[in-house]
């Protein structure tokens, strides 16, 4: 990374290819991370604007949660750490923080993102990045934007999912697109899932039947929020699950209880299954080398 004189996280969006500085003041406001930020610089080159923007610029500022009817994209990406870079520097390990901090805000100020870490749920991988736009265009730039980071040269994309907001067929309750208003909950617990080929030779009327049991069960726990996401054709799995859940003890009672649905009868395979704890990138990021970027005292 050459160093720059100003703090630069990205591209400035719907002009010409080029790099732009970011208040000192915002990026420490919205990270909490340390203000000097000069030698942060992630950036991709493109030949085209944002192919979102003009979708967001006829809402006439409407986000994502004031358009029912928008199908969204929604990506989770899962990084595991190499060990080695434990051992770096604290000074370089910080750099490379913030410059993966960067890229998430970028991506986040016109669209969802939200980070989790996994440090002590699983082993195979540490954190986490959960995002949703309306194309997939600023999704692939995201993680151009990531891949050109300090920490991206030290991590593997451990798992990766692909999918597509749309309505359910089962339930009579509207079905968001987009993530629900304030419903951050302290634990997403993520899997994929496929269901056994001969689910879709039921008839209609069958397959209705069986679903209404499995939601009257899931309702019946009124802590945990189900969000469904459809990868038909987009990725390998058929369906990306996850759930809501400020109890992890609530959310183990309710598989279990499922278990025993018609439905499950059906279910071809839904692993592997993510708990991830919500945490801002800050936190997210400390959570990988144990270490909080902070600024020195003085």
């Amino acid at each position: 990374m050459k160093d720059t004189c100003r703090a630069v996280i990205g591209v400035a969006g719907g002009q010409e290819p080029h790099v732009v500085a970011l208040p000192k003041e915002l990026f420490c406001q919205s990270l909490h991370m340390l203000s000097n930020t000069a030698s942060v610089r992630v950036r991709v080159g493109r030949d085209e604007r944002y192919a979102h923007r003009p979708i967001l610029a006829k809402l006439s500022g409407a986000t994502l949660s004031s358009v029912p009817e928008q199908r969204n994209f929604v990506k989770f990406s899962f990084l595991k750490v190499d060990p080695a870079w434990r051992r770096r520097a604290p000074e370089e390990r910080a750099q490379d923080k913030r410059e993966f901090a960067a890229a998430c805000l970028e991506f986040a100020e016109e669209n969802f993102l939200r980070t989790y870490s996994l440090v002590g749920t699983r082993g195979d991988c540490d954190l986490m990045v959960r995002a949703v736009a309306p194309s997939l265009d600023p999704i692939h730039e995201l993680h151009v934007l990531l891949n050109q980071s300090g920490l991206m040269r030290w991590a593997d994309i451990a798992y990766s999912y692909l999918a597509m907001t749309k309505a359910s067929l089962y339930s009579d309750e509207p079905t968001p697109l987009e993530p629900r208003p304030g419903a951050d909950s302290r634990f997403l617990i993520v899997y994929p899932m496929w269901k056994r080929r001969d689910w879709y030779r039921l008839p209609d009327e069958e397959r209705m039947r069986i679903m209404r049991g499995h939601i009257e069960i899931g309702r019946r726990h009124i802590t945990i929020d189900i969000n469904t996401a459809y990868s038909y054709g987009l990725d390998d799995q058929e369906f990306v699950v996850s759930f809501d859940a400020d109890d992890p003890g609530e959310f183990l009672d309710l598989v279990q209880e499922l278990r025993g649905t018609e439905s499950s009868a059906y279910t071809e395979s839904e692993t592997p299954i993510f708990t991830c704890m919500s945490a801002s990138v800050e936190r997210a990021l400390d959570a990988l080398d144990g270490e909080s970027v902070r600024a020195p005292a003085s």
